[in-house]
């Protein structure tokens, strides 16, 4: 059994049955070409978004760039998205930092209306597993907000750490970015019934079907927040068993993608806004230290993006 607070067992099983209808999205965060914060523009980006039916939305999280918001601008970001959500689907905001930092944000997005937290990695340092714990006890005792740790960098549970994490009443569950699925395997033994698990690899898709053999099928899809017509499509095939389609998809879209994104540090994020830019979402550019892409890689991500489109009505025509 789950040791969850009451209120945190109800989120838990509203994000439970949203990924069994859709990818988490994690929408961009709109800036104007001078680095300010362009709200109206994201609102209109994220209502687009929330149209294509996502199972939850994480605002202001990796892809939202949160490393790059001050405190009112990420105010306004999760108040926008709890707005625009309007209770339809659970908004699960980023926090980060350290656990001080970590709880102040979380704060802001409990005063906002979010439905949980993310805890992003901590910054910087490395640290042992009796650190990791107490962080998000720390965090835990000053927020109601159900949380999900994030493990990614110099972050790693072992499974004794999340036996101990999984009884902080209000931590529901663990996002993980290490593609470890050994050391997976054995968090998901360790876990009670109804702790949740989501795969949080970078292009989720690409070994989403390994991550669902070790009990982990959730995702979130970073192409949700510029191509939701082909993340819906490839969620749609792995869930239905269509494994050609799941094939076609990751040979003729996922995998040029990824080996795009993996010529520049920080393209992960980059090359999604850019990807954006191309189909006319306005969400403008991204903060320092990130950097657009050049000319020349924009225009191979355009091939690789039309390719996908193709792609997706090929598969649709074969239903």
């Amino acid at each position: 059994m789950t040791r969850f607070s009451a209120a945190a067992e109800g989120v838990a099983k509203r994000l439970r049955d949203g990924t069994v209808g859709g990818v988490l999205s994690f929408p961009l965060t709109s800036f104007r070409e001078d680095g300010s914060l362009d709200l109206e523009a994201y609102r209109a980006y994220l209502t687009a978004q929330l149209d294509s039916a996502p199972g939850a939305v994480f605002p202001a999280c990796g892809t939202g760039e949160f490393f790059s918001l001050d405190e009112d601008e990420y105010r306004a970001i999760v108040g926008a998205t709890v707005e625009i959500a309007d209770g339809r689907l659970p908004v699960v905001a980023g926090i980060g930092y350290g656990w001080a930092q970590a709880l102040r944000f979380a704060r802001i997005a409990e005063e906002a209306g979010a439905d949980a937290a993310l805890v992003l990695p901590h910054y910087l340092v490395a640290a042992p597993q009796d650190g990791l714990v107490e962080q998000l006890r720390r965090i835990a005792s000053g927020t109601s907000l159900p949380l999900i740790a994030y493990q990614r960098g110099q972050v790693a549970f072992t499974a004794d750490s999340l036996r101990r994490i999984a009884e902080i009443p209000t931590v529901i569950g663990l996002k993980d970015g290490h593609s470890d699925l050994d050391r997976l395997q054995r968090l998901t033994l360790a876990a009670p019934d109804g702790f949740l698990f989501f795969n949080g690899a970078s292009t989720a898709e690409i070994q989403a079907r390994a991550y669902a053999t070790v009990g982990v099928p959730a995702y979130s899809s970073a192409v949700h927040a510029f191509a939701p017509e082909i993340a819906n499509a490839f969620f749609a095939a792995l869930r239905d068993g269509d494994d050609a389609g799941v094939t076609k998809l990751l040979r003729d879209f996922y995998v040029p993608l990824v080996e795009l994104r993996d010529r520049v540090p920080g393209y992960a994020v980059s090359l999604v806004k850019a990807a954006a830019r191309l189909r006319g979402l306005p969400v403008g550019p991204v903060r320092a230290p990130l950097t657009d892409p050049g000319p020349e890689e924009v225009d191979a991500l355009a091939k690789v993006l039309d390719d996908g489109l193709r792609v997706v009505g090929a598969v649709r025509r074969s239903d």
